[in-house]
């Protein structure tokens, strides 16, 4: 009996200690880049202990009636404090947690929202990619950014998938969600806001942090000009500083265009894949963050593609 009530005292001054930290995490500092649009703009590194996960951009979109949040981070408490973030401009519900993609710095934080009754929204490839991916990607980042922050991060599958295009309402404020085939990954989803014309772009578009190919080169370069169609005025990229449209593009396009060239010259000599990896891109070297962290990465994948051409 005693041992019980022990152990329901311990679960109860737990439950309170959750709480409390939950409540101590102070909000997201997140910029207005337009009316009702707000982004929290993460670190350009790699996902890290002390950065906590936090490197994507991530941010919501408030209307009349509810608001949207568009991923959430690379670890639960970031989302916590994403949450807070809005809690602190509005009361208004959030109805939709949508994800643009199903990497561990987009969607670690959805839990967060867990219990706020919102609809997770992502590409019909979503689930099949976090269950095929999930226990790997829950395993390698608890290595990098340690129990802690790994401890409440559950993957959560959206139960409303978009196969092609889908609008969402959220009060006299329309949210045009698309899926695109495979490029960055096999899951990438973009969201403009009609009314200020700001597109989140998800991996599919890069600022200053170099791209990173985990889907498809050749589709991403063939996908480039219908994603600059896109009626946006600014982007807000997966990393990186936010841009005008579709200029913001360019450097990402001369980037994939040099690194496929290059392959393809590699191919063609008959040159080894680890002579690719060395050379491929080379000439792009300064004008990317984390080059040397990601460009041997994607020349690999690369060569992979184009050499079975």
């Amino acid at each position: 009996m005693i041992a019980r009530m022990l152990r329901a005292i311990f679960a109860v001054l737990s439950i309170a200690s959750t709480v409390q930290a939950q409540q101590s995490d102070p909000p997201l500092p997140v910029s207005e880049i337009a009316p009702g649009v707000y982004v929290h703009f993460g670190a350009v590194e790699l996902m890290t202990r002390s950065n906590e996960g936090g490197i994507a951009n991530i941010g919501f979109i408030i209307g009349n009636d509810a608001v949207a949040a568009i991923d959430t981070g690379g670890s639960v408490r970031e989302g916590r404090r994403l949450l807070q973030a809005i809690r602190s401009r509005t009361d208004r519900p959030v109805r939709y947690v949508i994800n643009t993609h199903g990497h561990p710095d987009h969607v670690f934080g959805n839990a967060a929202f867990g219990s706020y009754a919102a609809t997770f929204v992502g590409h019909k490839n979503l689930p099949q990619a976090l269950a095929t991916r999930g226990p790997f990607y829950l395993e390698s980042f608890r290595r990098l950014i340690g129990d802690e922050l790994m401890a409440e991060v559950r993957l959560i599958e959206p139960t409303v998938l978009v196969d092609n295009e889908m609008t969402l309402d959220l009060g006299g404020r329309t949210l045009t969600l698309k899926a695109w085939p495979t490029a960055h990954s096999d899951s990438d989803l973009t969201v403009l806001d009609g009314t200020t014309g700001t597109l989140f772009g998800g991996d599919l578009v890069f600022s200053g942090h170099i791209p990173i190919i985990d889907g498809s080169l050749r589709r991403w370069l063939t996908m480039l000009d219908p994603l600059a169609a896109l009626p946006a005025r600014q982007v807000v990229p997966g990393h990186g500083p936010i841009g005008a449209w579709p200029g913001a593009l360019d450097d990402e396009r001369r980037y994939l265009q040099t690194l496929s060239a290059d392959v393809r010259t590699s191919v063609s000599r008959g040159a080894p894949l680890k002579s690719a990896t060395e050379t491929a891109g080379a000439a792009e070297k300064s004008r990317w963050q984390l080059f040397d962290d990601y460009n041997a990465r994607n020349a690999t994948a690369a060569y992979s593609e184009i050499e079975w051409e």
